[in-house]
Order: structure tokens, then C-alpha cells, then sequence
């Protein structure tokens, strides 16, 4: 197993790169990380250069990775310690196929596990796909990225926060990767997208007394509008329960590829 550092992440991302979409997360990542994003993360390799399996560890907490060999990346969990087996980690993003493998591996050593959620993964290839909604100028007028004085609103409507992590998490976001919202006439946030630190949109939010006005396809056109301009790639995990967003993604010209799914795993719960 092997730490990367600066110059191995550069070439790395390259790498990756030529695995869109089913290595999006880990490739997210190395993006933020080689653009000096604030990161926890550590980026490990069972073997350089020629790797087959990576993994992005934070605080052997969270873990995401992408492997090419399932053999490599059992082995990785069960004799290199790539994980800490005795702590309660989250392992997001995984290749379903792999569940089984993990299920096994988590059995041996006696540590129970679930299925967080599953997600489909949506992409935008080329910004020729995007099929942006018409804007109005008063609409235009009103859109602006966020800014600190918001983070303790998305806090409470987030699904995952309401809680001091949650406020860190969205603070961190807001402050260091792009976000998009629509503000009402007292310039407050009434619709809002933002970026995670592995450069997927999430957090599409609008209050409740705001929906019905398109202002999800706005945001979300905008914001791919501008990841695209600015070199971010452009995708977003979606849980499969969630039909309403994987209908608007896929109606502004997001894709996915039919053969993959992604999920989320708890260990050690």
C-alpha cells in the first residue's frame, strides 16, 4: 500500500480520469485535492504506478474508493489494514457488484453492516447535453452563490444535518466550492444547490412555500453551466427512492451508465 502525495495525485487524477463515470467519486476527490480544496483525506494505492485499486481515507472514518480487480481490493481490506476494522466507518460510493465481497469480509471479522442507500449516478459528458431551462431577467437578477450567513439555514433543511457536523460540513462547502441559489426580494435563500468535497452537486433544496416555480431546474442548469466552465466535472448521486430529482436530472440531459449502481455501506454501526 502507498500514501500518494502531491506529483502521484497530479498523475493519478489523469488516470482515473480515463474511468469516468464509474471512478467519479474517488476522481471528485484528487480534483478538489490537486486544487487545493481543504481536504482530511489521504489517498492510498495498492501499488504504484500501475495501480487497480484506490482509496480515499478520512480519518479511517469515511472511505471512498474505485477498484478495477475485486481480488485487490478484498486482499487491501483484509491483510493491509486500509480500514480500521475496529472503528465504525462509512464507506460511500461503492461499486454495488462489490457488496457481496464486502458482506463476506465484514462477516469474518465479526462486524456488522448495512446498506446506508443506493444511488444511481447521473453525469454530464459535454455541456452540449445540458438542456437549460429558459431564465427571465427578474429570475436572473435574483440567482448568487451563497455565502456564510446561509450555512445555518441549509443546516436545518439538510437531510443529513441539523447538528454542529452538519453546520461545519456546509460552512466548509460554501466557503471553498461553488454553490447557486435563488434569493426571495429580501435577498434570503429560498432554492439552493451546492458542491461536496468530491466535487458532486447535492443538497438541492427549495422551501416549501417556493416549489411549483422551476426553480430546481434553474439551479441545477446554472450550477452545470459553471462546473463545466470551470474544469469541475459534473455529476450527482441520486437515491433510487428519489424519482422526482432523477426525473429533472435526466430531463436537463443528464445521463448514466444502465450497468452501474452505487451505494452507501455502514460498518461497525
Amino acid at each position: 500500500m502507498k500514501v500518494l502525495h502531491k506529483d502521484e495525485l497530479q498523475i493519478a487524477e489523469g488516470v482515473l480520469l480515463k474511468h469516468l463515470p464509474k471512478s467519479l467519486k474517488v476522481y471528485g476527490f484528487l480534483y478538489g485535492i490537486n486544487r487545493n480544496k481543504p481536504s482530511t483525506l489521504e489517498i492510498v494505492v495498492d501499488k504504484w504506478p500501475d495501480f487497480k485499486n484506490k482509496h480515499a481515507l478520512e480519518f479511517r472514518k469515511k472511505v471512498a474508493y474505485y477498484s478495477t480487480d475485486e481480488q485487490i481490493l478484498r486482499k487491501m481490506l483484509t491483510e493491509e489494514d486500509a480500514v480500521d476494522w475496529s472503528s465504525s466507518f462509512l464507506v460511500g460510493g461503492l461499486d454495488v457488484s462489490h457488496a457481496p465481497m464486502l458482506k463476506e469480509v465484514s462477516s469474518e471479522r465479526e462486524v456488522n453492516n448495512r446498506c446506508f442507500t443506493l444511488v444511481n449516478l447521473l453525469y454530464l459528458p459535454d455541456s452540449s447535453h445540458l438542456l437549460m431551462p429558459k431564465v427571465d431577467s427578474e429570475l436572473e437578477s435574483r440567482i448568487s452563490s451563497l455565502n456564510l450567513s446561509h450555512v445555518d439555514v441549509v443546516n436545518k433543511t439538510w437531510k443529513f444535518g441539523g447538528d454542529e457536523q452538519g453546520y461545519n460540513t456546509i460552512k466548509n462547502l460554501i466557503s471553498n466550492f461553488p454553490s447557486c441559489c435563488i434569493s426571495d426580494d429580501q435577498g434570503q435563500p429560498v432554492s439552493w444547490i451546492l458542491v461536496y468535497d468530491y466535487c458532486a452537486m447535492g443538497m438541492l433544496y427549495t422551501l416549501p412555500e417556493h416549489r411549483g416555480k422551476g426553480y430546481a431546474k434553474v439551479l441545477v442548469g446554472t450550477m452545470a453551466k459553471r462546473l463545466h466552465a470551470e474544469g469541475y466535472p459534473v455529476y450527482c448521486f441520486i437515491e433510487e427512492d428519489n424519482v422526482v430529482s432523477y426525473r429533472l436530472f435526466k430531463n436537463l440531459g443528464f445521463t448514466e451508465d444502465p450497468s452501474y449502481r452505487a451505494a452507501w455501506f455502514e460498518f461497525n454501526f
